[in-house]
């Protein structure tokens, strides 16, 4: 039996588990992480969730991919609603679209295909060789004289301990970031073991797959998150899953950038695991917006 997860691993379990309502309408609540508005990977997870719960179990289909729009940014204090729509129900094929509701107002919204196992032709790209995590030194807390000039939300973000824990390969200093070709790799894992739900591991990607993506658009311009004139949000995410995984052993995010214009940045990740095995793909295409007056920034929401 697996030992119990710690706090922070069953929280986000939890956060993941929604309340059914109807037979396609679930709640989930929302938690701050130390981010402006929702997390959008909370959302990721959560609608993969909702669509997942509709699919027949008996089928055996397993998602293997989501498309995703993020409307409005979300309410850190109150839960969302996800309406699942069975669109379809094939011979080899099922497809959910999910709309996610707050407040009364669409902010996400996204469709998750399933497929049943099917035998085909495979090849992959190789995994980049890398330092394996073990190798590699966690990340050094921030010090505390640093933490007190910080704005009270960085400091919560900065300073939790999140149920993944991250081993950048080319550790960046996000508080004065240099200027960086826009490429990264960084190991990633559940901090703790848990059961061997497919289904559960896929949504902890889901959920995972948001941390780090976007940033990487920041890299040739030396700016991050964390700096009081740069707003950022994601405005769609693709996901798609290629073979089994476990999101509590190591993975590696190998991230790229192609391009950044029109105050948008896009950003491509490739995630392998330990045996170099390509798990997943991602992309994302997010807002990013350099203020010149950081103060009037703070007032307006990252997207209208």
């Amino acid at each position: 039996m697996s030992p119990s997860p710690e706090p922070v691993v069953s929280e986000l379990i939890e956060l993941l588990s929604l309340e059914r309502l109807e037979d396609d309408l679930f709640r989930g609540q929302s938690r701050d992480i130390g981010t402006k508005y929702v997390f959008g990977g909370q959302v990721l997870g959560q609608a993969l969730s909702a669509a997942q719960a509709t699919v027949d179990p008996g089928a055996e289909r397993r998602a293997h991919s989501l498309h995703a729009y993020f409307l409005r940014a979300g309410d850190i204090d109150a839960p969302i609603v996800y309406d699942v729509d069975r669109t379809r129900d094939g011979g080899s094929f099922s497809v959910r679209r999910v709309t996610a509701i707050q407040h009364g107002k669409v902010v996400f919204f996204c469709a998750a295909s399933f497929q049943a196992p099917e035998a085909g032709v495979e090849h992959q790209l190789s995994m980049p060789e890398v330092p394996r995590p073990e190798d590699i030194d966690p990340a050094p807390t921030v010090p505390a004289e640093v933490m007190a000039t910080l704005p009270p939300k960085v400091q919560r973000w900065l300073s939790r301990r999140g149920p993944f824990e991250f081993r950048h390969v080319y550790p960046r200093d996000e508080l004065n970031p240099p200027k960086r070709p826009p490429f990264q790799q960084v190991w990633f894992r559940l901090s703790e073991p848990v059961g061997d739900s497919p289904e559960l591991h896929r949504a902890l990607l889901a959920y995972a797959s948001d941390f780090q993506l976007l940033g990487t658009a920041n890299y040739p311009h030396g700016i991050s998150y964390y700096q009081p004139n740069v707003q950022m949000a994601s405005l769609d995410h693709a996901l798609w899953f290629h073979r089994p995984f476990r999101a509590d052993d190591w993975l590696l995010y190998s991230i790229d950038s192609p391009s950044a214009q029109g105050a948008r940045g896009l950003a491509r990740g490739q995630i392998f695991d330990r045996q170099g095995r390509l798990v997943a793909s991602t992309a994302q295409e997010g807002l990013i917006r350099v203020v010149p007056d950081a103060k009037a920034a703070a007032l307006v929401p990252a997207k209208d």
